[in-house]
C-alpha cells in the first residue's frame, strides 16, 4: 500500500442491503460515513463559526478551488499555511475543483480540449483553468481531498453531449493524475485525488467511464458528478444504482452537490458513501428549514404565533431555545440571527440524520428505518407551510 492509500485507507464496519457504514481515513481525522459534508464555498460555510459546525455534528466540509482562485487567491491561502489554518477548520477538508462553477458560466466560458477560457464573475478579468492549473491550485489550498478537474453538462443532456463531456474528462483526469504527481504538498500533509464518473443519464457512458477511471490507477476513492443538475429524480436515483454497481467496493463513493434530506436516504440506500451541497445554508438564508415531517418556510403567516420549536425531535440551538415565532420575527426584521440559526439547524438536521442512518445500517434496520422516515418527510399534506 502506498503512504496516500495508507492515510485515505477506508473500513466498512457494516452494511444492510447496498448501504454501508464505516470510517474514512484522512490526514486530519476519520470519517465516519455516511457522512454529509457542509460547503465552505469561500472558506467558511456561511454564517456559520467552525465551533458551532463542530457542535453540530460535521467531521468534514468542503471548500471551492473556483472561488478562492477568484478571492483571495491560492498563493495568499498556501502563504498563510493552507485552508486549515485559513479558516481555523482542523477537520478534513475537500476541495471541489470548480468545474461545476466554471461551467455553470456558460456566456462567459469557451470550452476546448486543452481547457476551460472564462470570464470572472467577480471582476471580469479572464482566466484559463487546466487540468495542470487546477491541480497547481488545489495543491497550494491543501485540503485532503482533491477532486478532478471534469467537464460538466447539464443532467438532462443528450447521449452525444454526454459522451463528448464524459470522455474529455477521462482525458484531463489522465492529465490531472500526473500534474498532481508532479507537484509536492505544500503543507507537509498528504492529498488524495479523486476522479469524478460523468456520462449523465445515460448509463452505459456511466460503465465506460468507471471502466476508463479504474484502468488508469487504484484510486483512494471516487466522485459520482453530474447529477442533481436539472434530471429528472428517478434518472438520479437510476445512475446511482448503476454507478456504485460498478464501482470497487472497498472504495468511498463520493455523490457530488447532492444535499436535500431525502436524496440522502435515497443515496445511503444505494451505497453512497459522502455527500455535499450548499442547500443547508443556502435554504437557511432563505427562511427555510428541514423538519422530520417534511420542509416548512418560515416566512409564512402561519408561523407568526407558533410559540414552538422548528422541530421538536432536533437538539441544536435554534429547537431548544427559540420558536418559530420568534425566528420568523427575525426574518420579518431583517435581522442575521435569523439565516443563522437555520443555517445552523439545517446543517444539524442533515448530519443527525446522516448519524441515524449509521445506527440503523449497524443495526441492519435499514431498510425498515428508511422507508418510514422518507413516509414521514413527505407526509406534509402543505409542503413549504
Amino acid at each position: 500500500m502506498t503512504r496516500s492509500r495508507a492515510d485515505f485507507g477506508f473500513t466498512i464496519d457494516a452494511q444492510d442491503g447496498a448501504a454501508r457504514t464505516g470510517v474514512f481515513g484522512t490526514p486530519h481525522g476519520a470519517v465516519r460515513t455516511p457522512c454529509f459534508m457542509p460547503v465552505g464555498t469561500l472558506a467558511t460555510v456561511k454564517s456559520l463559526d467552525p465551533d458551532e459546525l463542530r457542535g453540530a455534528g460535521a467531521s468534514m466540509i468542503l471548500a471551492n478551488a473556483y472561488h478562492l482562485h477568484l478571492r483571495p487567491g491560492e498563493e495568499l491561502v498556501r502563504a498563510i499555511g493552507g485552508l486549515h489554518r485559513f479558516m481555523a477548520w482542523d477537520g478534513p477538508i475537500l476541495t471541489d475543483s470548480g468545474g461545476f462553477q466554471v461551467f455553470s458560466l456558460a456566456a462567459l466560458r469557451a470550452v476546448d480540449e486543452d481547457g476551460v477560457e472564462f470570464r470572472s464573475h467577480v471582476d471580469g478579468s479572464m482566466r484559463r483553468f487546466t487540468p495542470e492549473r487546477v491541480m497547481q491550485i488545489e495543491r497550494d489550498l491543501g485540503g485532503d481531498i482533491v477532486m478532478q478537474f471534469d467537464h460538466v453538462i447539464p443532467g438532462q443532456s443528450d447521449a452525444a453531449t454526454a459522451r463528448d463531456a464524459s470522455e474529455r474528462s477521462i482525458r484531463w483526469l489522465a492529465r490531472c493524475l500526473a500534474a498532481f504527481d508532479a507537484i509536492e504538498p505544500p503543507h507537509g500533509k498528504p492529498q488524495a485525488l479523486f476522479p469524478v464518473v460523468q456520462g449523465g443519464i445515460h448509463e452505459p457512458l456511466r460503465f465506460e467511464a468507471v471502466k476508463a477511471i479504474r484502468n488508469l490507477r487504484e484510486w483512494c476513492g471516487y466522485g459520482i458528478g453530474g447529477l442533481s443538475v436539472g434530471e429528472a429524480k428517478p434518472d438520479m436515483y437510476r445512475i446511482i444504482d448503476a454507478v456504485n454497481a460498478a464501482l470497487p467496493a472497498e472504495r468511498p463513493r463520493y455523490l457530488m452537490g447532492v444535499g436535500f434530506p431525502e436524496d440522502l436516504v435515497e443515496g445511503v440506500r444505494r451505497g453512497v458513501d459522502l455527500f455535499d451541497s450548499v442547500a443547508p445554508t443556502r435554504m437557511g438564508r432563505n427562511a427555510a428549514a428541514f423538519t422530520a415531517e417534511g420542509r416548512i418556510n418560515l416566512r409564512n403567516a402561519v408561523h407568526r404565533t407558533d410559540d414552538g420549536p422548528l422541530d421538536d425531535e432536533c437538539r441544536c440551538a435554534a429547537c431548544t431555545r427559540f420558536s418559530r415565532s420568534y425566528i420568523r420575527h427575525l426574518f420579518a426584521s431583517d435581522e442575521m440571527l435569523g439565516p443563522r440559526l437555520l443555517s445552523l439547524h439545517n446543517v444539524h438536521f442533515l448530519a443527525d440524520l446522516m448519524r441515524a442512518a449509521r445506527d440503523a445500517i449497524a443495526g441492519r434496520t435499514f431498510e425498515a428505518w428508511s422507508s418510514h422516515w422518507l413516509d414521514r418527510y413527505h407526509s406534509r399534506t402543505d409542503p413549504d407551510a
